[in-house]
């Protein structure tokens, strides 16, 4: 059966081709979207797979950044090609180029280390949060609507999302604000491998990370005419968390000018601890006389 979770794990299992110049070469699969382009989430996890597939197994993916280039077709795999940069005592890094037809779709840069000790601290998650279980899932948000994106976005992913205060796929209700929290994890129970989860996480965080720069503007994702395109991503791992637990995407935006909006947002566990720390920024277009 061919299910959310299976496309996920589909996508996250790189080939290996065994083609090398001065790069390794991997090749994955486009999960299929409504609107034809590739969600920059997959290419994002597919891309540190990639990286994570020629680092020693006990260095850690730490941070990324990644830079998206062109729009992805669904109807294409996609090629990835890792630049060994450097491995020092403690640290690598690597360099992740991903290729549709022979151009680059979204380039990437990977900073991975050894266990050490040293000092720590993390802010705290909100408490005033309700639980994930009180909350709407996206199907139960949707199921009135029939059009082929919230039909995917009900049924097709392979996370639930459940929003806070609530989800703008049709409306923006309530107070216009620019922060907003997520919780989120996969409907179905992944492997142990900690690597899949960190890719996970690094999957789901382009799901909902530009919404508070919607939500402070009353522009809900049905808004006619709407245009939106991430332009970078980055991503710092602290501590270890499941992604088939849930975990709270705390997200705000600082600011919004020139057709261009940043967010950033904290990934916290359910019990509190910072999972990980994500900041976007995308082209927000939106006609003036939308509705």
């Amino acid at each position: 059966m061919n299910t959310p979770m299976h496309g996920l794990l589909a996508a996250l299992d790189l080939t290996d081709t065994g083609a090398r110049t001065n790069e390794d070469i991997f090749t994955g699969p486009s999960q299929w979207m409504p609107l034809g382009r590739v969600f920059g989430g997959q290419v994002l996890a597919q891309s540190l797979i990639a990286a994570m597939r020629t680092v020693a197994d006990d260095r850690s993916v730490h941070s990324m950044h990644g830079y998206f280039l062109r729009p992805g077709d669904v109807n294409h795999p996609i090629t990835f090609s890792v630049d060994r940069i450097h491995d020092g005592r403690s640290f690598s890094t690597r360099r992740t180029q991903a290729y549709q037809n022979g151009l680059p779709i979204l380039s990437a840069i990977a900073s991975f280390q050894d266990e050490d000790e040293g000092l720590e601290h993390h802010v705290e998650m909100p408490t005033d949060i309700p639980d994930p279980e009180s909350l709407p899932s996206a199907a139960e948000s949707l199921a009135l609507v029939d059009h082929s994106i919230a039909r995917y976005w009900a049924n097709e992913r392979p996370f639930d999302i459940r929003h806070v205060p609530s989800p703008i796929y049709l409306t923006v209700d309530g107070e216009h604000t620019s922060r907003q929290a997520v919780w989120m994890k996969t409907f179905d129970p992944l492997p142990d491998d900690p690597n899949l989860h960190r890719a996970a996480l690094a999957y789901a965080s382009d799901y909902s990370i530009i919404e508070p720069i919607m939500r402070k503007h009353g522009v809900a994702w049905a808004t006619r005419g709407l245009k939106a395109a991430s332009l970078d991503h980055a991503m710092w791992w602290h501590r270890f968390g499941r992604a088939d637990e849930w975990v709270l995407f705390v997200q705000d935006s600082p600011s919004a000018q020139s057709g261009r909006g940043l967010s950033t947002g904290s990934i916290f566990s359910r019990d509190g601890a910072l999972l990980a720390t994500v900041a976007q920024e995308a082209m927000l277009r939106v006609p003036t006389n939308a509705d």
